[in-house]
């Protein structure tokens, strides 16, 4: 005869067991074990590769450390811009504090005016640092302001170890994220039909205020050019930060998001770690 309570009492006792243990999540199934292994094998300092339709973590190494993201922070400004302004080809006046500012830069001239698009396009394709801080300006009314909408922005995300203090990367003691919050967040921006857009763009050109020819934004993101599928995301490098990497690809209406943090072959070990998900045909 069966026992009904034994059965009864050996479900009470599984559930019990998975909500105790988040290891056993679908996350972290005795199927991902080899997935594991070979991300032990990444040459970055920390990485995370995810599916780019569910966000299912699938290759991690150190993807929970907190560590400086350089210009990687820039999805994040980008997509805090484009959930705050509808007008995006509306001429802006760019602010006095945007110019000279350190670092990759458009060069923004004092009275220029450029569109919101156009300086998210000097922002993603040449990491224009004066780029951040004349939308951060434009949009949260000042640099403070907008890092709290940066923040409010990854928080809803799902970015869990994430705290922004600048709109471009440049090194702070309390700017950092992780491998695994950058690719969510990458996800949260990639639903975004312009973000994508600007990310997958090669090249862009805008007219150059005071001169006769345009000015041009050549897109430094390599995996567009060299990764069959490449439609993303933005690379970032400081000497604290290391060489940093957000890459996406799509193939046969597949896509995968992958990150890796100061990784010295940044675009050879994204193209690795891609190449085993499309070639696994995991997630």
């Amino acid at each position: 005869m069966i026992r009904t309570d034994i059965i009864i009492a050996a479900l009470i006792a599984l559930i019990i067991g998975l909500s105790v243990n988040p290891l056993r999540s679908a996350l972290y199934t005795e199927t991902a074990a080899p997935v594991t292994a070979a991300s032990e094998q990444s040459t970055a300092a920390a990485m995370a590769l995810i599916d780019g339709d569910t966000g299912e973590l699938l290759f991690c190494k150190n993807e929970n450390e907190r560590r400086a993201p350089a210009s990687t922070t820039k999805i994040c400004t980008a997509i805090t811009v484009l959930e705050h302004w509808s007008m995006l080809d509306l001429p802006v006046a760019i602010p006095d504090e945007a110019i000279g500012v350190e670092g990759s830069s458009l060069y923004l001239q004092k009275g220029e005016a450029l569109s919101v698009r156009d300086l998210l396009y000097g922002l993603m394709l040449q990491s224009g640092n004066d780029c951040a801080v004349a939308l951060a300006i434009i949009t949260g009314g000042s640099v403070e302001g907008f890092v709290k909408l940066m923040n409010e922005t990854a928080h809803k995300a799902g970015a869990e170890n994430t705290n922004f203090a600048n709109p471009h990367g440049l090194p702070n003691d309390d700017h950092y994220t992780t491998a695994l919050d950058l690719c969510k967040i990458s996800h949260y921006a990639m639903k975004n039909e312009v973000f994508r857009e600007i990310v997958s763009a090669k090249r862009h050109t805008t007219p150059y205020h005071g001169h006769d020819y345009k000015r041009n934004f050549p897109n430094k993101n390599k995996i567009l050019f060299d990764y069959l599928g490449g439609n993303g995301i933005k690379t970032g490098f400081t000497k604290k930060a290391g060489r940093c990497l957000v890459s996406s690809a799509t193939r046969d209406g597949k896509t995968y998001i992958c990150t890796v943090l100061n990784c010295g072959n940044m675009w050879e070990e994204s193209m690795r770690l891609l190449d085993k998900a499309f070639t696994e045909n995991i997630g």
